[in-house]
């Protein structure tokens, strides 16, 4: 098992043949798109991961490969009940398939139950590991219990209760010029 910090780009044939184990501890700062999610907010939160590679036989016996996916890390949301901060647990497990061409990969994946992509001999893993959280996000985070009570109305500071606008015959009548008919 090698460990890194940063998930380096890898060979995903030779990691498979290998069985190759890879296993890091990186900082959500290095994840642009996840870090604008969370507005900048816990940028020195540990991401944890792990990648196995596995050759395994295919319908006719002839070997694919395989990588296993375990991503681990809390990212501070917004509550969209509460609107306070609130730090969301995603955990990823996932398997992916491996091909030798995107037509075949674009093929096979809408009838696979796991996700196929291309073999690549300079594969972007951190870029697979920042895609697969930010499609785990929850459409709405929010606490189980808010720790502080939810407004139900708001209103702006300045605002001031609209008094009842006069009749506009009362207004007409307020016109008249005494005296003339």
């Amino acid at each position: 098992m090698s460990e890194f910090q940063r998930p380096p780009k890898i060979d995903v044939r030779q990691a498979g043949q290998a069985s190759q184990q890879l296993v890091g501890h990186d900082l959500l700062l290095n994840y642009e798109r996840l870090l604008s999610e969370t507005q900048g907010l816990g940028s020195q939160n540990t991401l944890n991961w792990s990648v196995r590679g596995e050759l395994r036989p295919d319908q006719a016996g002839l070997p694919q490969v395989w990588l296993h996916l375990s991503v681990h890390v809390s990212l501070p949301l917004t509550c969209q009940r509460c609107l306070g901060p609130v730090d969301v647990p995603v955990q990823i497990e996932r398997a992916f398939r491996f091909v030798e061409t995107e037509a075949q990969a674009e093929l096979e994946d809408d009838a696979s139950p796991e996700d196929v992509l291309v073999l690549s001999q300079d594969f972007d893993l951190a870029g697979l590991i920042e895609d697969e959280l930010l499609m785990d996000l929850p459409v709405v985070p929010r606490h189980e219990t808010c720790p502080m009570p939810v407004k139900l109305m708001a209103m702006d500071a300045g605002f001031e209760e609209a008094l009842p606008k006069p009749s506009p015959f009362a207004v007409l009548a307020g016109l008249k010029v005494p005296g003339k008919h």
